[in-house]
Parts: structure tokens; C-alpha cells; sequence
């Protein structure tokens, strides 16, 4: 029962590719290259140094494809066990000092071979190289296969593969082995979970991977783990860097995790990727006690609380979300409600120019995406949606509608070759979620997903959101008003603090991340405060907006100062 692909992401650093050149095929099964001077730059924050007696230790590499980590590795070993200057066996005193695994039955045996290679080049015999290989190197599953002992380093990429292309039976095996594999999480979590299973007390591990699970929902078991028993020393944020030879949509970051009593942790943001630079920047954050004129590398206490995401900005901004969060209710409790909008899953049938959908008038609603919202206001291009629903929530009965059948009919392939179809093929012609026709005329604030800052758009009723956008009703705050606290620095606050970053610096403004949004109840909002923020929202003045909420939520001036200005 082999996994997802095989695991090799890696090439040997010998061979980088530039993401022009990264085939398809290795991209699939989450083949990420990593640069050299990254390699070295995680070595060096773990502790695997040639000053250290690294034959006298052991380490682990889970998934070490094509040998990005792995040649390193070797080479390291090899200075600091000359240095050593110990005699007797080769074999015998370095074959226990790595443990690497790898899937891949292709990868496994070239980088067997290059593993040999090196060691040929280093001087040692033929026997010898092919036996510490062989030692040292094991063809499987690291989730399944046996491990001997413990490890001082575990240090890697592990791979970034969703559950969609697991088969579901080694699914299911993999989460009654790993209880950290909650809701929708990748791959990556389990190989985190097995790995920090096995670290020596002391023990280092030292991983570059996506930090969705740092943040979100289904990385909540795994940051529990963290929480209660491990030291989370290091978080290097690689926004922005070119951390890997091929180009990536979620950003990486780098973590040190130790088995050791819960503590500080050293934070540095946006490394250059040059070795001169990393090399520099690992002394920082290794050194014992910070300078205490600044520099690139800051400590914040208790990153990790349980299950809670990880909070990571800066000392000001932590302080100023935390008393917010102690004063003021969620975005919900203010009688606020979040929701998305329709996903049909076949957008090409359920979707389409509204005159001319050939259905019954109360068939279709006038729908809203965010190219409809893109210059800030509503600007309905002319897409209507079928609607299949009854506003009590059934399917309508199709002998009562004769143009949408024969419309249905005519689309049915498409519509009933979906999953949610499949599981109920009796209901082939609904859309993924229900919807509702009474929310079209509800006004509300539309928000897209994936945005550089907070675009909050004002709708007064008559359209249906697509679901790119979220939207927010409100039974006691007057929308205009809230629109302006959304439109703040406060809100790009907590959904940056909240939210994992995309390709090319975006948030994510998704529901989850929404309800975090902190918000006074609109009673206790004077009527001057109330007039002044929906008057800045209405104008779209983005520095009145600031400045209204910043005096809604009583900021002083140094709160101010943490979140860029004075809001004046």
C-alpha cells in the first residue's frame, strides 16, 4: 500500500533546477526544491555543526528525496568526525549517526548513489561507502515504517501533499496512527507529529515547510502537541524570499522545535537568501541573551497556548490585540453574522448571463462576484444563478417548472458528474450549498477572499453572493459604520495576525479569520462616533475610517503607533 506518489520533492544540490525547469510531474507529488544556503541556514539553527561531535549523535531526515539536506548532512559529519581524530572503524563508529527515509523508489536509488558518491569523493573505501549507505538509508513510508530509538536532529522539508490524493484506506491508516491528522490537514502534519515522537530529550528539529498549519483550524491538534510538550526556540517567516527553486502559493517558514521545558521564542521575518546574510541572522537568534538594542531578531513569550494559532507579530501589536480581545465581544457576539456565498460546483451550468437564462423568473437571482465589486462599489455585470431551492431549504419539484427542467435536462452530464451529485443522485440538480433567496435582498458587506488589504464593499440588497466573497449582515450595527471599522487598521490586525499570507503578500479574509475581528456593541457607540464612521466609510476615506475606529476602540497613542500611524 504505497503513498500519494512517492515523496521525492527534492533534487541533489548538485542539480537545482529554476522553477521554469521543475517538471509537472515532480510538482504533483510535491516536489519542492530546496536552495543550498537554505539547507545550511536550518543545519545551522538546529545545531548540526562541524564544531559538534556529530559521530556521537544521531539524526533523522524523513523524506529526503533527491539529497538537499541529506549530501549536507554527510559532509558535516564527515569534518567533525576527522576533527575528532578517533581511530578503528569507519563503518562502526558512523553508522548509526544517520537514519534517512525516502518513498521514491527512483529517488531512493540515485541519491543511494550519490550518497556513495560523496562518500567516494571523501576519501573512504568502496566497501565502506556502500555499507554506511546502506546503513544510513532506508526505502518506505516514514509514517509506517519502524524507528529505532531516538533522534538528537530531525531535519527536513517535509512533503506539502493534500488528503484528495491519498488513497482512502492508507487515509484512514495514517489517522489512526496520528491523531494530529485533523479535518483537512496535509500530509506534512502527520510527518511533524512522527518526528517530534522521536526526538531525544534535547532534541532539535529543524523543518521548512508551509505555515497554514501554524494558524489554521486543522492545525489546531498538532499546535496542542507543540504547546504542552515541546519548546517552539525559533520562527524565521520566508515571505517574500526565494526560499525554494520552484515558486510556491503558500509561504513557508522555518521552525526549530526542541524537547525541552516550553519558553521564549526568537522570531526573524524576510531573510536575503544569501549564505553570508543566514549565516549571520543563525548566530543571532543562537546567541544566549538578545542585544538590547534590537536588531533582526526579537523574542516573544507564549507564542503557543494550546491549540490556539500561533501569534506571532510584533511585541505592540500582540499587546494591543490581547486588551482588545479581554474588552470587546467577537464580530458575532455583536450581533454580526458571517457567512460565504453559493458554491454550485459546476459554475459553468449554474451560471450565466441572467436575461438570457432560459428558466422561470423566481428560477434565477442576479449574482454578485468580486469583479462586480472591484472599484469598491457594486457594479453588477449582468450573471444570474439558477436556483433550485424552495426558501424553506427543499429542491424544488421540476414537473412545477417546466423551463428550468427542460434547462436542467439540458446541463444534467455536467451537474450530475459532481461529488456532491454522486453521494445523492436523487438531488443531481442542486448546488453545492443551499441557497437561499432571502439573502438577496438582506443589505450586506461583501469582502473577497484573497486580498493585499481589507476591500469591503457595501450592497444594499438585490444580488446574491458568488462564493468568492464573504458577506456580513448585521440585525444591530448600521452597515455603513461597520463598513468603516472594516476598512481599518484594525481589521487588517487581526486578520494578518490570524490569517496565513499567499503568494504575493495577500491575507486571507475568510470567515474564520473574520470572527476573530473584536468589535464594541453598537450601544455603546455615541451618535456623533456613529455618524462620523459611516460618513468616512460612504466617502471611502480610508485615513477617516482610521481615524473613527481608532477612537472607537479608545487606542492610545502608542497603540496607535504599532499599527502604522496616528489615525489623524
Amino acid at each position: 500500500m504505497e503513498s500519494v506518489l512517492g515523496m521525492a520533492r527534492r533534487s541533489p544540490v548538485i542539480a537545482q533546477p529554476s522553477p521554469a525547469k521543475v517538471a509537472p510531474e515532480l510538482l504533483a507529488r510535491g516536489a519542492i526544491f530546496t536552495r543550498v544556503e537554505v539547507v545550511d541556514f536550518i543545519l545551522d539553527l538546529a545545531g548540526y555543526t562541524e564544531d559538534q561531535p556529530l559521530h556521537q549523535k544521531r539524526l533523522l531526515e524523513p523524506s529526503f528525496g533527491g539529497g538537499d539536506f541529506l549530501l549536507p548532512i554527510v559532509d558535516r559529519l564527515l569534518t567533525a568526525w576527522r576533527a575528532a581524530k578517533e581511530t578503528g572503524s569507519v563503518e562502526a563508529r558512523l553508522k548509526d549517526a544517520i537514519r534517512a527515509v525516502e518513498l521514491h523508489h527512483e529517488t531512493f536509488y540515485a541519491t543511494h548513489l550519490a550518497v556513495v558518491a560523496r562518500l567516494l569523493q571523501a576519501g573512504l573505501t568502496a566497501k565502506t561507502a556502500t555499507a554506511l549507505a546502506n546503513h544510513w538509508l532506508s526505502q518506505g513510508d516514514f509514517l509506517r515504517v519502524p524507528l529505532d530509538g531516538s533522534f538528537d536532529f530531525v531535519v527536513g522539508n517535509p512533503p506539502y501533499v493534500r488528503q484528495e490524493r491519498i488513497a482512502a484506506p492508507l487515509l484512514a491508516e495514517y489517522r489512526r496512527r496520528y491523531p494530529t491528522m485533523y479535518d483537512r490537514a496535509d500530509l506534512y502534519i502527520p510527518f511533524i507529529e512522527r518526528s517530534l515522537s522521536v526526538l531525544a530529550k534535547g532534541g532539535q528539529l529543524g523543518f521548512i515547510c508551509a505555515d497554514r498549519w501554524m494558524k489554521n483550524r486543522y492545525g489546531g491538534p498538532l499546535r496542542r502537541l507543540v504547546a504542552a510538550q515541546f519548546h517552539l526556540k525559533i520562527y524565521v517567516d520566508m515571505v517574500d524570499t526565494l526560499a525554494f527553486n520552484a515558486d510556491v502559493i503558500a509561504y513557508p517558514a522555518i521552525t526549530i522545535i526542541s524537547r525541552d521545558t516550553p519558553g521564549a521564542t526568537r522570531i526573524a521575518h524576510r531573510p536575503a537568501i544569501d549564505r553570508a546574510t543566514l549565516a549571520t541572522l543563525a548566530d543571532a537568534l543562537r546567541v544566549p541573551h538578545l542585544p538590547k538594542d534590537g536588531g533582526p531578531v526579537r523574542e516573544l513569550a507564549q507564542v503557543t497556548n494550546g491549540s490556539e494559532p500561533w501569534l506571532l507579530e510584533s511585541a505592540d501589536q500582540m499587546a494591543l490585540i490581547r486588551r482588545l480581545e479581554a474588552q470587546y465581544p467577537t464580530l458575532e457576539a455583536a450581533a454580526c453574522k458571517v457567512g460565504i456565498g453559493v458554491a454550485t460546483g459546476a459554475d459553468k451550468a449554474f451560471i450565466g448571463d441572467f436575461e438570457t437564462l432560459d428558466v422561470e423568473p423566481d428560477r434565477k437571482l442576479p449574482l454578485l462576484t468580486t469583479r462586480d465589486i472591484a472599484t469598491g462599489e457594486v457594479q453588477w455585470r449582468g450573471q444570474g444563478v439558477i436556483n433550485p431551492f424552495i426558501e424553506t431549504g427543499g429542491l424544488v419539484d421540476l414537473k412545477d417548472y417546466p423551463r428550468l427542467s427542460r434547462y436542467l435536462q439540458a446541463h444534467q452530464e455536467i451537474m450530475a458528474n459532481r461529488h456532491c451529485a454522486k453521494k445523492n443522485p436523487e438531488n443531481w440538480y442542486r448546488t453545492i450549498d443551499r441557497i437561499t433567496p432571502s439573502l438577496m435582498n438582506i443589505p450586506k458587506l461583501l469582502i473577497p477572499d484573497i486580498k493585499g488589504q481589507a476591500h469591503v464593499v457595501f450592497e444594499g440588497g438585490g444580488h446574491y453572493p458568488h462564493h468568492n466573497l464573504y458577506y456580513i449582515t448585521s440585525e444591530a450595527w448600521e452597515l455603513r459604520a461597520l463598513q468603516a471599522v472594516l476598512l481599518s487598521a484594525i481589521t487588517r490586525l487581526f486578520v494578518a495576525t490570524y490569517s496565513t499570507k499567499m503568494h504575493g503578500g495577500f491575507l486571507r479574509f475568510q470567515a474564520q479569520y473574520l470572527r476573530r475581528i473584536r468589535l464594541p456593541l453598537w450601544v455603546d457607540v455615541s451618535p456623533a462616533l456613529r455618524t462620523e464612521l459611516a460618513q468616512a466609510a460612504i466617502k471611502r476615506d480610508f485615513q477617516a475610517c482610521n481615524h473613527a475606529t481608532f477612537k472607537l476602540y479608545g487606542l492610545t497613542q502608542e497603540e496607535r503607533s504599532a499599527l502604522g500611524g496616528k489615525g489623524e
